[in-house]
């Protein structure tokens, strides 16, 4: 287990200038302004312990490069349609894709919540992330639905996949934040566990 984690902790480190819209590691918002404090910590260090034991964590780690990447290749084929009127049906696919995506990567972040959180959504942590996340979600759930039962034009419904793409890049962008703030924390631990084995 300690052999995945030191993997885990190298996947994050190869993305963490990527928007990364999953839950394997990250600390709140609210606590930009500064080095981590002992109080406002994300993780307890059994939180931590549970983080690095469960399978969700992996999957994780995998899934939202993938999902970034699924969405990178969908923006251009989207905006390629909406400038040239070309290529409709694959980049109607492109959208689809991203979607089966979204959902393998929400149900499997909620799995994830509740292995380290004990709860499988709203965890205080990560509540204004799933927020946006439920938001992303609707948006490319209503797209589907427009889609299926052909309630907008192709214009539209492009149009629809783009502010569900707007949404995710938002919500990207909030776990890139937290990424970056969870390095931040265990390097400030670092010292103090080093210190106290240097003691003992």
């Amino acid at each position: 287990m300690i052999f995945a984690s030191g993997v885990l902790d190298r996947c994050i480190a190869a993305v963490d200038c990527c928007p990364w819209p999953a839950h394997a590691g990250a600390v709140s918002l609210n606590e930009r302004k500064g080095p981590p404090s002992a109080k406002r910590r994300l993780y307890t260090p059994e939180e931590r312990r549970r983080r690095d034991a469960s399978p969700w964590t992996l999957v994780q780690g995998i899934l939202a490069p993938l999902q970034f990447a699924v969405f990178l290749v969908s923006l251009v084929l989207v905006l390629r349609y909406l400038a040239t009127g070309e290529g409709y049906a694959i980049a109607t696919v492109s959208i689809v894709v991203k979607t089966l995506v979204l959902y393998t990567i929400m149900v499997t972040g909620s799995l994830w919540e509740r292995d380290v959180f004990g709860r499988y959504l709203f965890a205080p942590a990560f509540f204004w992330e799933d927020v946006v996340s439920i938001l992303v979600l609707a948006l490319h759930t209503a797209y589907l639905y427009a889609l299926v039962f052909a309630t907008l034009g192709p214009t539209e419904l492009m149009l629809l996949a783009l502010a569900a793409y707007a949404a995710y890049v938002i919500n990207a962008a909030q776990f890139v934040l937290k990424l970056r703030m969870a390095r931040l924390e265990k390097a400030a631990q670092a010292p103090l566990a080093a210190g106290f084995s240097g003691q003992a």
